[in-house]
């Protein structure tokens, strides 16, 4: 194992630990790693084990730890970790198998940050762009997050999460006069926790239909809308081409297919497509929110969290022209503030959230269930 630099990396730099028992893997997302000047690895290792002994010797902010390894596996180490240092940020490495995927939504659970699905082969880890633009944009947001909690920590526990600078600058449009009939959420870099923790707290009182993309491969998204389910709140499912569309009920966009809606004469059901990617994303953002728009016209509301790049900005545009609402999550409480930041912006938002006000905010707009 690596030892450690304990005190010896910077305040803006992102010291990382990369724990994997393959030794090609560890290299490659190392090599990876050390082409952003702002990101230091610090520690390698090969197990749990030494990944909670390098998290203890100091200087590290994110993990990106492995799930399948001998000795101790990811899973039975993230606590672990997390108890060793609370500010370290741990970024879950997963196969895209149905196993994989299931092991990655448990790590959520666990306290895990994010995760990141791994290429099959390994000669894709190292040459993927997808797998390396999405490494690097979670460890920079996770590491970003992990130094505000160390800052909030050292001025005391109580301390408020500071808001973005540039939110104070946003141009913030009128509260919405209509009650929307529809709630669109859009997600991507980061979001299956945020999506975790948000529905959570809505615990199933929405009283419109909530229609989600999530970036995320097929072999996810049958269990992540599982998970969303076993929260016990809101009922979520995979969406079904045909199946209409339901108060309270969460439909998720399959892996690989876009989510659309189409309104006939008794009512809206989902449409889901094989069209090309839009954004290079499918399912894309985008498609669903003008679909939404077209089915609902004027009384849409948009939420979008945390992810890379900005699919459903032309979308939430056409949103807002046709009179509906647009809410964002800010950027000190997201992993990214692509797509959110897109919409701020853009001018097209009448209110930009930390994450934990998100909840109140949209049972605010869209009612609960026997209200």
């Amino acid at each position: 194992m690596m030892p450690a630099a304990a005190g010896v990396v910077a305040a803006e730099t992102i010291g990382v630990l990369v724990c994997d028992d393959s030794v090609v893997v560890r290299s490659v997302i190392e090599r990876l790693l050390r082409t952003v000047p702002s990101i230091r690895v610090v520690a390698k290792a090969v197990n749990g084990v030494e990944a909670i002994e390098a998290v203890r010797a100091g200087g590290i902010d994110v993990v990106v730890l492995d799930i399948e390894m001998p000795v101790m596996d990811g899973l039975v180490a993230l606590p672990r970790l997390l108890a060793a240092d609370r500010a370290v940020k741990v970024l879950m490495s997963s196969t895209t198998t149905t196993s994989g995927g299931a092991n990655a939504l448990e790590s959520l659970r666990l306290g895990a940050s994010d995760f990141i699905p791994k290429p099959t082969a390994l000669a894709e880890v190292a040459t993927s762009d997808g797998f390396r633009a999405e490494l690097i944009a979670k460890v920079l947001g996770l590491g970003k997050q992990s130094h505000a909690y160390r800052a909030r920590h050292a001025v005391g526990p109580r301390a408020p999460m500071p808001h973005s600078p540039a939110a104070a600058a946003l141009q913030l449009r009128p509260a919405p006069q209509r009650r929307p009939s529809v709630l669109g959420i859009g997600s991507s870099t980061g979001g299956p926790a945020a999506l975790l923790s948000l529905f959570k707290e809505l615990g199933g009182r929405v009283a419109v239909p909530i229609v989600l993309t999530q970036h995320m491969p097929p072999t996810f998204t049958q269990q992540f809308a599982e998970h969303i389910h076993r929260l016990g709140g809101a009922t979520c499912g995979e969406a079904v081409h045909g199946e209409p569309l339901r108060p309270g009920h969460v439909h998720l966009a399959p892996g690989n297919r876009h989510l659309t809606v189409v309104a006939r004469e008794g009512g809206v059901s989902i449409a889901l497509t094989d069209d090309p990617p839009e954004n290079f994303c499918r399912p894309a953002v985008d498609p669903m929110l003008r679909s939404l728009s077209a089915a609902y016209p004027g009384r849409v509301m948009v939420l979008m969290l945390t992810g890379m790049g900005q699919d459903g900005l032309l979308g939430a545009k056409q949103v807002v022209a046709d009179g509906g609402s647009v809410i964002a999550q800010d950027e000190a409480s997201s992993i990214v503030w692509g797509m959110p930041g897109a919409v701020a912006r853009a001018g097209l938002c009448h209110a930009v959230l930390p994450l934990n006000e998100l909840a109140p905010k949209l049972l605010q707009f869209v009612g609960r269930t026997g209200a």
